[in-house]
């Protein structure tokens, strides 16, 4: 596959989407751009020792002007997440960084798919579509990718299913006021609350689909980012699979359904802020943003989130 693809910061996460990356054989050519030079060069010499197990690409570090050419652009620079730490605390440390890191982009680069990881996420993705000279549609947010892989995750270990036969979604923010779209998840076609009536799993909940069920399964996917940075300090593995599927929907054209961040422009009455949705995703970027039937109690959860990132919004100075 003969793809360019420049990631923006080469700590834990930058460096596993490069190896995610290669693993996956999504790119030709992978360069990693870093503050830290060294840290930059040290990471793609340890990923071109890999070389030989892998399908052919070249992984370079650079600076901001080999975004030139380059199909995707990720960018997962900025202030780690400390413990104890929300992503949304991070705000302005991180806006800064970006109003610094765009305009460097724009500089070299302005056909190229910009995939935000960065936390706050969805704030960040708001950022970058403001200053990039690209369309909306091309600007990404690794969203709840990897909070919906969470939460099919959990429910397949409670089902005892494979995780790829759970259909479900975490939307609106990345973080504390996601929503879990309890009304679209379903096993196979069938709604999950009616899949719990015939299981023949040992439950541990009374009812199998009560209320208690619920709010522990969705407490488990909107902590665990937390729980894994206070015991090993960051989370690096899963964002980095999540990113290469993004990616690998990206670079082949696949129209995937992803619940990946984008600037709504009236979904659910939203506007004007950067959410998540399940969002059909091609080598175009955002291709649609569907507006799916789910409950009204998860609609006023997720204007109850974008009105929260929309103050966050307000009040910086971009």
């Amino acid at each position: 596959m003969d793809n360019k693809i420049v990631i923006v910061g080469a700590g834990f996460v930058g460096s596993t989407i490069g190896y995610a990356i290669m693993n996956w054989g999504l790119a030709s050519e992978i360069v990693l751009v870093d503050i830290d030079r060294e840290r930059a060069e040290g990471e793609a010499m340890d990923l071109n020792h890999g070389a030989a197990f892998v399908k052919p690409v070249k992984v370079k570090s650079g600076d901001y002007d080999q975004c030139k050419g380059a199909d995707i652009i990720i960018i997962t620079a900025g202030a780690n997440q400390k413990p104890g730490e929300t992503r949304l605390d991070l705000v302005r440390k991180n806006t800064e960084i970006f109003k610094d890191i765009i305009p460097r982009i724009n500089k070299y680069n302005q056909e190229a798919i910009l995939l935000v990881v960065s936390n706050p996420v969805d704030i960040l993705t708001y950022v970058t579509a403001k200053l990039a000279e690209v369309e909306d549609t091309k600007v990404i947010g690794s969203g709840t990718v990897l909070d919906t892989s969470r939460f099919r995750y959990l429910l397949s270990s409670h089902c005892d299913l494979d995780p790829r036969n759970i259909h479900a979604y975490i939307i609106g923010e990345h973080g504390d006021h996601e929503v879990a779209a309890w009304s679209l998840t379903n096993v196979a076609g069938i709604s999950f609350e009616k899949y719990c009536q015939f299981c023949n799993g040992d439950c541990s909940y009374d009812g199998n689909y009560s209320e208690e069920f619920k709010e522990d399964i969705y407490r488990q996917v909107r902590d665990s980012a937390y729980q894994i940075i206070k015991k090993k300090n960051a989370t690096y593995y899963a964002i980095g699979l999540a990113v290469a599927r993004i990616l690998e929907s990206v670079l082949r054209d696949e129209n995937t359904i992803l619940t990946v961040s984008s600037v709504l422009k009236g979904e659910y009455e939203i506007e004007d802020i950067t959410l998540s949705l399940p969002s059909i995703v091609g080598k175009s970027g955002i291709k649609k943003i569907l507006s799916l039937e789910i409950a009204e109690q998860e609609k006023k959860e997720l204007k109850k989130s974008a009105n929260m990132l929309k103050n966050i919004k307000n009040d910086l100075e971009i």
